[in-house]
């Protein structure tokens, strides 16, 4: 009988510690942003990862990279692990050619002519991969586009975009985080494309 209380209370504490961090992960706020671009910025056009840059692309893409699907980040725990190598990797898209066309109201992203992402200026909306959600954000801080996306395990994907180089570079600086722990961080440069 003891024995029995014994498994129900530990049980009981088991559960209510893991509504706890439930709990905490999906307190997150994304921040707001702009509704419209800023005056004389378009990121429109078709750029090309630079050379130097395609083996940081590869490691991305490749669903068997050691680093980025099966490293254990020591601050977090075993859950938290298994949904930083799987879940927010559904809501990030990459390619080498990018063919971006901006609009008045939203930005589309083509990546290699398979995937196209639309993002609307001042968005916060709900969006799916089958049965995962996640809350997305996006708009426009000063000069920079900002795409922050959050799933339910609180791993947070967070993109900016900006022109350098008097229109002649594209930049997105990548990170993830979970809670106060950047899991993982990238900047990818991009050309304009020659045909």
């Amino acid at each position: 009988m003891y024995s029995n209380f014994k498994n129900i209370f530990h049980l009981t504490i088991l559960i209510l510690f893991s509504n706890l961090i439930g709990c905490n992960s999906k307190n997150i706020s994304l921040d707001a942003t702009s509704s419209s671009a800023p005056p004389n910025v378009n990121l429109s056009g078709l750029w090309q990862l630079k050379q130097d840059q395609v083996s940081s692309h590869l490691f991305l893409k490749n669903s068997s990279s050691k680093e980025f699907n099966t490293y254990e980040f020591k601050d977090l725990s075993r859950k938290q692990n298994s949904l930083a190598n799987s879940l927010i990797r559904l809501f990030f898209e990459t390619g080498e050619l990018l063919k971006i066309t901006q609009t008045e109201f939203s930005l589309f992203i083509s990546y290699d002519r398979s995937i196209v992402e639309e993002y609307s200026f001042g968005e916060n909306r709900l969006i799916l991969v089958g049965p995962i959600q996640a809350r997305r954000v996006s708009g426009w801080k000063s000069d920079y586009f900002v795409v922050e996306t959050l799933d339910e395990s609180g791993a947070l994907l967070s993109e900016k975009w900006h022109i350098q180089n008097s229109d002649m570079n594209l930049v997105r600086d990548i990170r993830i985080t979970i809670g106060k722990t950047e899991i993982y961080r990238n900047k990818q440069s991009f050309e304009i494309a020659k045909n």
